[in-house]
């Protein structure tokens, strides 16, 4: 029958006849008895695998003859690599006939060999399995390729007991590749090609990840294919959000979503992804960004980098914020919404990534974030990607790059949030020296960065950055957080014309100084008839917070005095330094710091009534107002009552007479203000010799009281600079002033000399006789003694609730002769 007369009886019985299609059926039905005599010299193994098959592939696999065949490979595994190659044998010619349903039974009982059998010679067996898999996945036909996906993966899931050392999965992750970007014309079809495309990726990494002595993975090579495909899919349920580290609220429909079913296998990738590896798990998606223009939409991007940084291990979080950086640096010349969706990457990146996420290299993150900054105003006013002036091929949009100005400083605070309190103190001096001064810097004169206007520029977006910053900055020594070399600078802006600067300077110093949250209780200046409404939170002044205002007292209150000589301030200046004095009242008060702000109030009274800065009539009435809202607040922080008698029975006679003297007349929308302002005498203006008198009764130093402010120089290694930046009036008065206290410092520098040789040079009894007095040298004599022992003369409020014990002054004590000798 069929002319194989000459062969072996063994040989012809292994001939295919009861599966032969092609044959009459009544042979068909003769067949077993024609070879009947030859059965029995077949090999057991190929019996047994036939008897597996049924007549009609329909009826499916022969499950008790499956159960023989798989107790005979259990029985003896060495046979185990001979069914694997003749069921291959078997499966390689029904493909090419076309009669599936046997494929579907061979790889049914493949499936089961292998989940049963864990041997040694399984691999022999596995290479078998995986050529009948790749003979599947080469067909042309849908079904076959999700067959043989669907046996891979189970293959994938098993574990071997034994090694392979010459295994290759290289076509399985470029087939798998392919099938994830099918383009089939049937969509229920496409999406299922594409499903198993993505699943049998998922079964590669799975296989591969944690075996050594397989082709890495990891490698540009595979990750190149492996990435981008799951991006693909991940891009067509873009709509879908990432809500949490692991999509499990989604629903069933979603999870049978190509979308849904690439982000777990992502997620998976990316979370077996060891220190090593992240870089090259990473960069295939930043060329995948790039090459699709998908960074301007933003959405998709940082729906990746949210996936990216919930699913890696948290320490490595910092390994991606920096290739995520250096790719911006890549694209500095790239368009602006380009770089403004790497930053707004970055920004969800860093809100995700836990205190470790900048790494170790902290400055060199803010130090890219700021070049980048200071590109964009370059570009903005240059008008051109190319340094050199010559006219750039993209059109540079300017409110493009102020987007992507506001994305960078937002992503700088976002950083900054992240960071413990000593390396945030770095990264704000780090910025404040990146902050140009005119005649400092000569480089920004020139005309490839604007100018003038280039360095107003960098120095607002400089001054924004470190607004973002401070923003919640809690620090429990002021000494530390404001030193010398972060303050001196900072209040040297305070003195330049620019009103915007001025305000970010204010702004700052709240940001540092406001360790309570007080700071939104004085968003509006007003008269508070009673400050427990506000219900503040004040702690008492610390030694270091002491020491800190007794190095910078001075130079606070000169920057507060000349900011309110400005003419350009508005009523977010006047508001803003009502707040700074506040504060400065709650968190850094004590006994002298009181004294001195009072006579500061007092001092913007004088101001604004002699007007010898030929200031406006608004400026005028805002100063009035200032200094009547502060002296009303500070009056209730004392708790004295006859000063907070004298301060009210003066504010009540303002709102008779000059309404415009007070806030709620004169911060508003549309104040109304007189045309001119005359000299302001009698019940209307706070009294120094009172105010001396009430608080001298309660043990405040009197002769400092009565002493008028006059704003001192204290050393200020940035004066050369600020001159640079004053205004002609500001410089004059600086002037004055200066002279002023230079001489003051010579009177006292003679007391303390007559003072010291007097000592040295009179007998023994007149020094003596001295010193019973009261009043003989006290600055000399009693000075440095320790502060005696609290006593009841008298209280100062510490804020709502809170009290402090007042000492009496040294000075004011008397003491024993031989104490003082």
């Amino acid at each position: 029958i069929h002319s194989e007369k000459n062969l072996p009886a063994a040989e012809s019985s292994c001939l295919p006849l009861p599966y032969d299609s092609s044959l009459p059926s009544s042979l068909l039905q003769s067949a077993p008895r024609v070879c009947g005599c030859c059965g029995a010299l077949r090999p057991r193994y190929k019996r047994l695998v036939d008897n597996i098959f049924p007549e009609d592939p329909e009826d499916g696999l022969v499950k008790a003859n499956m159960e023989k065949l798989t107790f005979y490979a259990l029985s003896a595994p060495e046979k185990l690599d001979r069914i694997g190659a003749y069921l291959s044998e078997r499966l390689s010619r029904d493909v090419a006939r076309h009669r599936y349903g046997y494929v579907c039974i061979a790889m049914e009982a493949l499936d089961q060999l292998l989940m049963a059998c864990h041997c040694q010679s399984i691999n022999l067996f596995v290479e078998s399995f995986l050529k009948m898999v790749r003979k599947l996945l080469e067909a042309d036909k849908p079904n076959l390729q999700i067959l043989g996906t669907n046996s891979f993966v189970k293959f994938a899931n098993i574990e071997e007991d034994t090694a392979s050392y010459h295994r290759s999965y290289d076509f399985f992750v470029s087939r798998f590749s392919e099938m994830c970007h099918s383009s089939y014309e049937d969509p229920d079809i496409r999406t299922k090609i594409r499903m198993a495309g993505i699943n049998g990726l998922q079964g590669v990494v799975r296989k591969t990840v944690n075996d050594d002595l397989q082709s890495n993975i990891w490698d540009p090579q595979h990750m190149d294919k492996i990435v981008p495909s799951l991006l693909f899919n991940l891009q067509s349920g873009e709509g879908t959000e990432s809500r949490s580290p692991s999509p499990l609220q989604a629903s069933e429909k979603e999870k049978e979503s190509p979308a849904e079913l690439t982000e777990r296998c992502f997620r998976e990738l990316l979370g077996r992804a060891a220190y090593g590896n992240i870089k090259n798990a990473v960069t295939p998606v930043l060329m995948h960004l790039d090459n699709h223009s998908l960074w301007e939409g933003k959405t998709f991007a940082v729906r990746c980098f949210k996936i990216i940084m919930y699913s890696i291990q948290s320490q490595h979080s910092h390994l991606v914020i920096q290739q995520l950086l250096g790719h911006l640096d890549a694209n500095s010349k790239n368009s602006a919404t380009v770089r403004a969706g790497i930053v707004e990457v970055l920004l969800e990146a860093a809100a995700i990534a836990s205190s470790g996420s900048v790494g170790p290299t902290v400055l060199e993150v803010f130090n890219t974030l700021l070049r980048q900054l200071r590109l964009s105003v370059d570009y903005e006013l240059t008008g051109s990607y190319d340094a050199s002036g010559n006219i750039g091929i993209k059109i540079i949009k300017t409110h493009e790059e102020r987007q992507l100005q506001e994305a960078v400083i937002r992503t700088i605070g976002s950083f900054a949030n992240t960071l413990p309190t000593y390396q945030r103190s770095e990264v704000m001096l780090f910025i404040m020296g990146k902050i140009p001064v005119p005649g400092v810097h000569p480089a920004l004169t020139n005309a490839g960065s604007g100018g003038c206007e280039g360095t107003r520029m960098i120095q607002i977006m400089l001054l924004k950055s470190l607004v973002q910053v401070t923003t919640g900055f809690q620090t429990t020594n002021m000494l530390t957080a404001l030193p010398n070399s972060f303050l001196e600078p900072l209040l040297s802006f305070s003195l330049m014309e620019d009103p915007e600067v001025r305000l970010l300077v204010l702004t700052i110093l709240l940001s540092v100084i406001d360790r309570h949250d007080n700071t939104p209780k004085f968003s509006s200046i007003s008269i508070i008839s009673d400050i427990s409404v506000l219900k503040l939170k004040v702690d008492k002044c610390s030694r270091q917070d002491n020491l800190f205002m007794k190095k910078h007292a001075q130079q606070l209150y000169r920057h507060i005095y000349l900011a309110c000589k400005e003419q350009s301030s508005g009523p977010q200046h006047f508001e803003t330094l009502y707040t700074l004095l506040a504060l400065i009242s709650m968190e850094l008060a004590n006994e002298e710091v009181v004294v001195d702000l009072i006579r500061l109030a007092l001092a913007l009274q004088e101001l604004a009534q002699t007007n010898e800065e030929s200031l406006s009539v608004y400026n005028r009435c805002a100063v009035h107002a200032l200094s009547a809202a502060y002296l009303n607040l500070i009056c209730q922080l004392t708790t004295v009552p006859t000063f907070c008698q004298h301060i009210h029975e003066v504010i009540e006679m303002r709102q008779k007479e000059v309404p415009f003297l007070l806030p709620e007349d004169v911060f508003i929308e549309n104040p109304k203000l007189p045309a001119s302002l005359e000299k302001l005498e009698g019940d209307v203006l706070f009294q120094q010799s009172k105010i001396t008198e009430v608080l001298g009764g309660s043990g405040y130093n009197t002769d400092r009281l009565a002493t008028p402010y006059i704003p001192q120089f204290t050393g200020n290694t940035h004066l050369s600079t600020c001159s640079r930046i004053l205004t002609v009036q500001q410089y004059r008065s600086v002037c004055v002033s200066s002279v002023d206290s230079v001489g003051m410092e010579e009177q006292e520098r003679e007391r303390r000399r007559q003072v010291v040789e007097k000592f040295q040079k009179a007998p023994f009894e007149e020094i003596a006789a001295h010193c019973g007095a009261r009043n003989t040298f006290p600055m000399f004599s009693l000075s440095a003694l320790p502060r005696p022992p609290p006593s009841p003369s008298g209280t100062i409020s510490s804020g709502y609730g809170q009290t402090q014990s007042r000492s009496v002054p040294v000075y004011e004590m008397k003491f024993p002769d031989l104490c003082v000798y």
